[in-house]
């Protein structure tokens, strides 16, 4: 299972029994020690890798235990605190997290209830726990954005150096895209000046003030709807001549180099190319327009993948669509043809990996 499939079997564990954990230890045993297992790849039964109820004495407390430390190499090098999972987390019930973050060698401090997962570290004060999360997970709503940073805790792709290097841009990142979030939702008094400042020319009075404060929040909505849109009709306006299109009944790895045939995937039993894939090569090939010629740009449909690739050639890979799934993703391939997948819940989400299109194309001009 690969690291996104963890996370959405994961997910669902939440779903299908997450209102019958009663008790800490219920959530431990269903939904966090799973996660540990198979998201982060740690065996949760081997000492040398996780240690239940880790014990470090501060000061006068003595014998206190947190619920995980996660070791590589001999030292501590995440802390977790676990709460049942309808607990909700806060600093009050972190004490723990924070006494004990700063007499380990921990770097990373996680405080869970299994359903969200926060990720801290010391970018405030060294060695001592930030009030903040630089990374924040919601299994109910996974955003896809944090998940490379995410993989970089896993056991087989650690790179500490790199989350403490990205964590402040996270931590920032994420508190704007709340912000914004809330402000859309709601516009607030100051926001509010800011737009109507540039529409009204009189004084913004409390009457006035009431009569725009619906009109700015379905304006900001309406917005976004409307560039999310014209982007997706952007893309799949063919005005240009039919590209080529090769299906293949098996999955072809991007080290095939042999041509095949032009053919329908009528004539290839087992290869269904769907309207809404069509419209992802059509999202793609749009992104991808910009480094390269669009006639370049060509779709293979197999089996598991619906691959877009460049010059009709399965060793020029741009990404591929895994759409035929619950869990819809996008696969990003890098140069040496190793894929991440990404998870994306509209054909549109597609946009959010423009740059990484983009830059898949650019191996190729």
């Amino acid at each position: 299972m690969d690291f996104e499939d963890a996370l959405e079997d994961i997910a669902s564990r939440i779903g299908d029994y997450g209102n019958t954990l009663d008790t800490e230890e219920a959530t431990k045993n269903a939904i966090i020690m799973p996660f540990m297992s198979k998201v982060l790849g740690y065996d949760v039964f081997d000492p040398t890798q996780v240690t239940p109820e880790f014990t470090t004495d501060v000061g006068t407390k003595k014998g206190e235990k947190i619920d995980y430390a996660i070791r590589r190499n001999g030292e501590v090098q995440v802390l977790i605190e676990c709460k049942r999972i309808d607990e909700p987390l806060s600093l009050n019930n972190a004490s723990q997290l924070f006494r004990y973050f700063h007499v380990s060698s921990a770097r990373i401090g996680v405080l869970t209830n299994g359903k969200t997962w926060e990720f801290f570290t010391d970018l405030d004060e060294p060695n001592k726990m930030d009030e903040k999360p630089f990374l924040l997970l919601d299994l109910t709503n996974i955003d896809p954005y944090i998940l490379p940073e995410l993989k970089k805790l896993t056991r087989e792709s650690f790179d500490l150096d790199s989350v403490l290097t990205a964590a402040e841009e996270l931590k920032y990142v994420s508190s704007i895209k709340k912000t914004l979030a809330a402000l859309f939702e709601g516009p607030d008094d100051d926001f509010l000046r800011l737009i109507v400042a540039h529409v009204y020319e009189g004084s913004i009075t409390a009457r006035v003030r009431d009569f725009f404060h619906p009109l700015v929040g379905k304006a900001t909505k309406q917005f976004l709807n409307d560039r999310v849109n014209a982007r997706l009709k952007s893309a799949l306006q063919d005005q240009a001549p039919a590209v080529g299109v090769v299906a293949s009944s098996t999955d072809a790895s991007p080290e095939e180099t042999a041509p095949q045939s032009e053919t329908t995937n009528q004539e290839k039993p087992g290869v269904i190319t769907t309207e809404e894939e069509l419209e992802g090569f059509q999202i793609v090939r749009a992104v991808a327009a910009s480094e390269i010629n669009w006639d370049r740009i060509f779709y293979r449909d197999a089996k598991s993948y619906f691959g877009i690739l460049v010059d009709d050639n399965n060793r020029k890979p741009i990404c591929r669509l895994h759409l035929d799934h619950k869990a819809k993703s996008i696969g990003l391939l890098d140069e040496d043809k190793t894929e991440t997948r990404l998870p994306i819940e509209q054909i549109q989400d597609i946009y959010n990996y423009a740059d990484e299109i983009r830059e898949a194309a650019r191996r190729y001009v």
